[in-house]
């Protein structure tokens, strides 16, 4: 299987370099990326397209293999990492988190978004995917047999600070797409942050998706960062942060933690002893799907904490 190549992104030199590239793989027997698998005790529609047909991101969608007639799920999305310009919506990370909420009674929607290429400016079209998801997923709601008023999002690293982003706008009404559902909500009413960007003004060696440095656009590095929009009616938070991180400081959700708390937001922070950046919810010294399913429960279900898991898994990495 080839490599996705987007021609809107890539110059010409770049996409003839890459096909060269995936040409010199196959001739000397490399081995391009497997196909993505996916487990058969859920429903998966893949290729969805919900940002209209003159995009080529699309998302994949998880329900549980039952739901009853006229029942309404709860409804999760999932934004997945790769320092804003690299990762997909069909990651091992990311199906093995739409299934863990599929088989839980969850529908998950699992989305790719504008990616930034070498200089091409992402910000803001990425946070507006995402935020159009929720807006795409409202309009859906009777379709997918999901309440439009319990939808939480999940993200990790890149996926972690656009999750906060569309958690933390959505409350303030800030960054809104024009299109392609004017006038429909992008509200969530949770949000798991996993070892994400806090303040974006303090990680510039990394971001791409701005195509400016802070000290040239200050005032543009306080735009993409969700410290910047934290208030007494943000929603509640989960964050998720492993104190070996040397990709994403730990240092990011202190300050988060901190903003936080000084707004009397109501939140989690969870400190993984040992966990480098980009792990997944099942790591070795400790198990987090209890604890993520917990979150989710208590603030799209109203249930009570869930049992541990089986050490079974591995975790998953970007």
């Amino acid at each position: 299987m080839f490599p996705k190549f987007n021609i809107e992104l890539l110059g010409v030199k770049s996409l003839l370099a890459a096909l060269m590239a995936t040409l010199a793989c196959l001739l000397s027997g490399g081995v391009l990326s497997a196909a993505p698998v996916y487990p058969d005790d859920v429903r998966v529609e893949r290729d969805v397209n919900y940002l209209g047909k003159d995009r080529v991101e699309n998302a994949d969608l998880y329900f549980p293999l039952n739901i009853s007639r006229g029942g309404r799920l709860p409804a999760v999305l999932i934004i997945h990492g790769g320092g804003w310009n690299d990762g997909a919506r069909d990651h091992p990370l990311q199906i093995s988190i739409g299934a863990m909420l599929a088989r839980n009674g969850y529908v998950a929607m699992s989305i790719d978004y504008k990616l930034s290429y070498g200089k091409f400016v992402v910000w803001p079209t990425n946070l507006y995917d995402c935020k159009n998801a929720v807006r795409w997923l409202r309009k859906n709601a009777g379709q997918l047999q999901i309440d439009p008023d319990r939808i939480g999002v999940i993200g990790e690293s890149a996926g972690g600070h656009l999750a906060s982003m569309v958690a933390l706008t959505g409350a303030t009404g800030d960054l809104e797409p024009s299109g392609p559902y004017p006038g429909i909500s992008d509200r969530v009413s949770c949000c798991v942050d996993m070892y994400g960007v806090a303040d974006v003004s303090t990680y510039e060696p990394r971001v791409s998706m701005l195509g400016k440095k802070a000290a040239e656009a200050p005032e543009l590095y306080k735009i993409a960062s969700p410290i910047n929009y934290v208030c007494s009616n943000s929603p509640p938070f989960l964050i998720l942060h492993g104190t070996a991180d040397k990709l994403v400081l730990p240092r990011q959700s202190e300050v988060f933690d901190k903003v936080l708390t000084k707004f009397g937001v109501e939140h989690r922070m969870v400190w993984v002893p040992g966990a480098p950046h980009a792990f997944g919810l099942n790591l070795p010294q400790q198990d987090l799907r209890p604890l993520v399913l917990d979150f989710f429960n208590r603030h799209l279900k109203d249930q009570a904490p869930v049992a541990p898991f089986p050490q079974t898994e591995q975790s998953g990495a970007h």
